[in-house]
């Protein structure tokens, strides 16, 4: 059910990406540089079976025309590995493949946005993470540490005379690092590839 509402919600976000304006002119330095946001995935808090207790907000700066940084507060939880794509492997979601419990994560992740035609950007996106283990009574196992990137390559769309915008995505994601996983996690985890290909995203944002 998860995976559904958050297929749903991006797909139909993708609709209204029929007009396309460019990204902000090298030259023009008029451009509100500040700005707040969050991601479409929020959705997922909807779902009834597995909820994320997904939050994330988003605080960007834009350098110039071209480069942007953004900080990202965020948290949520979940209870299959990683490495199992949420939305085209069949493997997420089913029973045994599940973790004895789950996995807390608090990070803050920097982005770095490299604008190369119009609207098209590259993104690299390093997040550090501490992570609190637990197992299905939500009682604490252990403490973990993780370094996740996402590669990430999508589209700037001005909306509402620039007040508003859109960022549809996909990216390849990479656990870079993580320390030791309990007993019972660490098996189901191993099975897994450290990278994800194709994960789609989808971020909106409102200039200050």
């Amino acid at each position: 059910m998860q995976k559904k509402i958050l297929w749903i919600g991006f797909v139909l976000m993708m609709t209204s990406t029929l007009h396309l304006k460019a990204q902000y002119a090298k030259t023009d330095s008029t451009h509100k540089r500040w700005f707040i946001g969050s991601t479409v995935f929020l959705l997922g808090n909807l779902a009834s079976t597995n909820p994320p207790n997904f939050a994330q907000i988003n605080i960007g700066y834009r350098i110039t025309g071209k480069d942007v940084i953004t900080l990202e507060p965020k948290t949520w939880k979940y209870a299959w590995p990683n490495g199992i794509h949420p939305f085209f492997n069949k493997s997420y979601g089913k029973q045994e493949e599940k973790f004895p419990g789950y996995v807390r994560e608090y990070g803050i992740s920097v982005a770095y946005q490299r604008f190369l035609w119009k609207g098209l950007y590259a993104e690299l996106n390093v997040m550090p993470t501490l992570q609190t283990f637990a197992d299905d009574k939500g009682r604490k196992i252990d403490n973990g540490f993780q370094l996740f990137n996402t590669y990430r390559v999508g589209y700037h769309i001005k909306l509402f005379k620039d007040r508003f915008f859109i960022q549809p995505s996909l990216a390849i994601t990479h656990r870079a690092h993580h320390t030791k996983l309990p007993d019972g996690f660490k098996q189901l985890d191993d099975k897994w590839s450290k990278f994800v290909f194709g994960e789609p995203g989808f971020h909106f944002g409102f200039n200050l």
